[in-house]
């Protein structure tokens, strides 16, 4: 049954270049994970529902489906999994599309192994999955989900320990980033805070874009969050986002 602790987690790679593809495999079997390489868009959606993958590592660029329409479906099966999305280096219009259709991160190509393993166990300790399934060691566990901390502004509840939120008693399905993200918000109520605070504290790293990044995540959190509701997520111009209870409205 999926999710024991004696099953390694899964990572589903999806890349249509076979040494690439050989290179992330080795890379993933070192890190104690299972590996399942595929080559194009429709095997990946086969294995995703047939083998229910912890992560997936998936390319933009695909020989029969975009991989943003990969993406799409597999969020739309799963709305919780951790999905790192390959890009090329002058890109950024397609990464920004990769994440506001729900990626939660992205390497640019050429890249380095040692990060791309970085950033899956990133993922993977956030949604759960490498501390109950590879022994993370002390120290290890992400402050994200890790605990059992309630978040409560005012109809807004934010659960760390089950990753759910409601609003008006009605659950809001949200990727690991955008929880992640309005985690800070809601750990920080009133304050503003800048783009690169929510950078260092979302991401842990800077990006070419990031500002755009930031922009993406916000606008989506509203979309789930506020809409054909009193807004809570605010802009303050020039200085950056703050969440505030809905009946101090704007």
């Amino acid at each position: 049954m999926p999710g024991t602790r004696s099953e390694p987690v899964r990572v589903l790679i999806v890349d249509d270049e076979p040494g690439l593809t050989e290179l992330l495999s080795v890379a993933v079997t070192e890190a104690g994970w299972r590996p399942y390489p595929v080559a194009d868009g429709q095997s990946a959606l086969r294995v995703a529902r047939a083998r229910a993958p912890h992560a997936v590592v998936l390319d933009g660029m695909l020989p029969d489906l975009d991989g943003i329409q990969v993406l799409r479906r597999l969020r739309y099966e799963n709305p919780r999994l951790p999905v790192l999305m390959l890009t090329a280096r002058d890109a950024l219009e397609h990464r920004i599309d990769g994440l506001a259709s729900g990626a939660d991160d992205y390497v640019t190509k050429p890249f380095s192994l040692e990060e791309v393993v970085l950033r899956l166990r990133g993922l993977l300790r956030r949604s759960g999955a490498e501390d109950a399934r590879s022994g993370a060691g002390p120290g290890s566990r992400s402050g994200s989900g890790s605990d059992g901390t309630v978040r409560v502004l005012g109809e807004l509840v934010l659960a760390e320990e089950t990753r759910e939120v409601h609003r008006d008693g009605s659950q809001v399905q949200l990727t690991a980033k955008e929880f992640d993200l309005l985690s800070l918000l809601l750990s920080h109520p009133r304050q503003v805070l800048s783009k690169t605070q929510i950078l260092d504290h979302v991401w842990s790293s800077c990006f070419d874009g990031g500002g755009n990044l930031v922009e993406v995540y916000i606008s989506s959190l509203r979309r789930k969050i506020d809409k054909g509701r009193t807004p809570m997520i605010h802009t303050v111009r020039g200085v950056g986002y703050a969440i505030r209870p809905p009946e101090e409205g704007r």
